[in-house]
């Protein structure tokens, strides 16, 4: 159950950071034309960016974690 709930949880923060970057390079795009884009108006790209990092830093400890779990359970002792 718990195995199940962090590959499901890894993905949707996988998704969420690949949406994150795209915001933020769609927001630079906008931003060299003059405009923003309405609800994120505060929050400069470089920052998303950061968001999206700190999502993806999240993903690769729930892989290592389940690296480890199944390299422990098919291990002969």
């Amino acid at each position: 159950m718990i195995d199940q709930l962090s590959r499901i949880g890894s993905r949707i923060a996988f998704l969420g950071s690949v949406v994150v970057v795209g915001l933020a390079i769609l927001e630079k795009l906008v931003n060299a034309f003059g405009f923003t884009l309405t609800a994120l108006s505060g929050i400069p790209p470089s920052r998303l960016v950061q968001y999206a990092a700190i999502l993806l830093l999240f993903v690769v400890a729930l892989q290592l974690r389940e690296i480890k779990y199944l390299t422990s359970a098919t291990r002969p002792d």
